[in-house]
């Protein structure tokens, strides 16, 4: 079960439900959700490295932040580990295993937690646990 992969249990189930529907599947789809994600993503990793070092480069920074956004080599990987592609609602004409879809569902996973517990720590919290195990290669670069 996805809550259980990611270690959290929605309070609302219809958050999660949205997270994993695509615009080709439905009007009511994770669009949003994927912008607010998204962004919790950047903030957390942007908290992480300044954090660990306030003297950080802006150029440095953006570059830590391009390296967990990135749609093939990031999110859609994680997406992916999650098995995301075969949760996933989309149309019968849209591929489930694109980067673009994984990696949108993926991102909108945080923002539906985001919404479900109002707190944009806790959804980065989530963020960091399912990533952990690209941190320390993200961390070592």
């Amino acid at each position: 079960m996805l809550q259980n992969q990611i270690g959290y249990t929605f309070k609302n189930i219809g958050y999660l439900r949205r997270a994993m529907t695509h615009s080709s599947f439905s009007q009511e789809n994770n669009k949003a959700l994927s912008i607010l994600g998204s962004n919790v993503i950047d903030t957390s990793v942007s908290m992480y490295y300044l954090g660990k070092d306030i003297e950080i480069s802006s150029k440095d920074l953006n570059r830590w932040i391009s390296e967990n956004a990135k749609v093939d080599t990031s999110c859609a990987v994680d997406g992916m580990r999650l098995g995301l592609n075969r949760v996933v609602r989309v149309s019968p004409k849209t591929n489930s295993t694109a980067p673009t879809v994984v990696c949108s569902a993926f991102r909108a996973i945080f923002g539906a937690i985001a919404i479900d517990t109002r707190k944009v720590d806790d959804a980065g919290s989530v963020f960091w646990n399912v990533h952990c195990s690209e941190v320390g290669r993200v961390m070592d670069m």
